[in-house]
């Protein structure tokens, strides 16, 4: 019981502390990205588009899989996190030659000469995360989201104030390379500050063949899922312009700011915490139901509101120059609705060590992307049939992944299925109301966005209250164990005070 007690206490800590890490940062980062909307052209953040898949595939293979294979190992030494820490750097140092070298290919790709620059420069990123993977495995492991979220905060604000000032001074695109890099130096150097551990002299073999039979499949599925998540970034970036695919690539990055504020947060403590139960089942299914109930509950309405009030939102805070976005952001909202739950889905079977499982269900998802994108690309529906290609591919994901998590833990993909229909048909009626009266509000983007979020927030938690969802009384129960959790405790003196005013002599 007190070891029950003292999980729960780490997972309430890890959750206020994720949700400060993710929602501060995220905020900055928003706002930053704001500020760099408003003083960059589309055209520079379609350069970058560009070279993200790029970017993004390199840091897939420098993990490996072996953060997840290190947090999910109860009984790590030493000597494992030394083998992981030198391995990592290698691969990282092996993946910048090579797009050192391969640069000038990717650039006469796109027909884009800027690019091999940019690349080279933004590839040192690598090695930078490379060298802060194991400081921060060792900290989401113990629940320590405390020190994350200092160090996240601070890579953040001053990543972000030179950002803004290289744009400022009108470095353009090379502003965005600066931020990046900035801000994964930043990270690392205070992973090192923050965690002191340094590595031993050791090389494991039989630690590497551990994690990398574990991994390895991870990697494989990672990959697979980069690639085709920025698979659409290398389509429009090659049969577009450079100014739609900023267009595009601003649409995905505002929703998935949004959507994985929950996801992010709920995931990081998730998963070590889970894997501390792996053998309790009935724990483990019951923890995971309120974790995906929980999601739904908060991540549908806030999804569906935002792709409601797009364009209010968008000709209040970024102008007229981005409206060509508001379309494709929508579109990403409805997608990013059913984001939490493929991530959470998944972390069921990594908890379970079913890392070949989690290898399939990529394939077999990445053959009904790819059947997606050729149809539409077949029928030629441009940019916006791309989108829909990706909407429609997040719901047939999400069957698939609940299909496989359920014959880990008893908890079928039908059953999760109704638990979180509820919430999503309140947030779609919730939607279509929302819109609905904006039609009749004033023609004011700030009056109408003002008024709309204010009749969602109280239309959903009325028909919750009515339908008698449980999450809303979670919710309170939540925050009423985190308020009572930091509230302070009074003193015996002040405690000896309020006695001798309610008992005088």
């Amino acid at each position: 019981m007190h070891e029950l007690n003292g999980l729960k206490n780490k997972t309430i800590s890890g959750l206020i502390w994720s949700s400060v890490d993710v929602v501060v940062n995220h905020g900055l980062q928003f706002v930053i990205q704001l500020i760099l909307l408003l003083l960059l052209l589309p055209e520079h953040f379609g350069v970058i588009g560009m070279v993200l898949i790029v970017i993004a595939i390199s840091n897939s293979i420098v993990d490996s899989g072996f953060s997840q294979a290190l947090i999910r190992d109860q009984n790590t030494s030493q000597a494992d996190y030394s083998t992981v820490f030198y391995f990592n750097l290698c691969i990282a140092t092996t993946i910048y030659g090579l797009l050192y070298i391969s640069s000038p290919a990717i650039s006469a790709f796109y027909g884009e000469p800027q690019l091999i620059g940019i690349l080279r420069t933004l590839a040192l990123v690598l090695i930078a995360n490379a060298l802060g993977i194991v400081q921060r495995v060792m900290l989401v492991k113990n629940v320590n989201f405390k020190t994350i979220a200092k160090i996240n905060v601070m890579a953040f604000t001053t990543s972000g104030a030179i950002t803004i000032v290289l744009a400022l001074y009108g470095f353009g695109v090379w502003s965005l390379v600066f931020n990046t890099l900035a801000m994964q130096f930043f990270q690392t150097l205070l992973l090192w500050v923050f965690n002191r551990w340094l590595p031993s002299p050791v090389f494991n073999v039989q630690s590497f063949k551990k994690y990398l039979n574990f991994g390895y499949k991870l990697l494989l599925s990672g990959l697979l899922n980069t690639f085709y998540n920025n698979l659409f970034f290398v389509i429009i970036g090659r049969m577009y312009t450079t100014t739609q695919l900023g267009f595009y690539s601003n649409a995905v990055k505002l929703s998935d700011t949004a959507s994985e504020l929950l996801s992010t947060t709920v995931q990081r403590v998730s998963y070590p915490v889970l894997s501390k139960i792996q053998e309790d089942e009935k724990m483990l299914k019951s923890g995971f139901r309120k974790i995906i109930r929980l999601a739904a509950f908060i991540n549908f309405p806030v999804m569906v509101g935002l792709a409601v009030i797009a364009y209010p939102l968008f000709g209040i805070v970024l102008g007229e120059k981005w409206l060509p976005s508001v379309t494709y952001f929508q579109l990403f909202c409805l997608a990013g609705m059913l984001y939490p739950l493929h991530a959470f889905n998944l972390n069921i079977l990594q908890v379970k060590g079913r890392s070949d499982l989690f290898l399939m269900i990529e394939i077999v998802k990445c053959i009904v992307l790819t059947i997606l994108i050729g149809l539409s690309l077949l029928l030629q529906l441009g940019i916006i049939g791309l989108v829909w290609a990706a909407v429609i591919n997040s719901y047939t994901s999400l069957y698939i992944n609940t299909y496989f998590s359920a014959k880990e833990i008893d908890y079928s993909a039908k059953r999760q299925l109704n638990d979180i229909f509820p919430m999503f048909l309140i947030s779609i009626c919730m939607g279509i109301f929302v819109h609905l009266t904006g039609n009749v509000l004033p023609d004011n983007h700030f009056i109408k966005l003002i008024c709309q979020i204010c009749i969602g927030v109280v239309f959903y938690i009325v028909v919750c209250k009515i339908a008698k969802v449980r999450e809303l009384n979670m919710i309170y129960q939540i925050s009423r164990d985190i308020l009572k959790k930091y509230q302070p405790v009074p003193s015996k003196s002040s405690i000896s005070d309020i006695n001798s005013k309610w008992n005088p002599k």
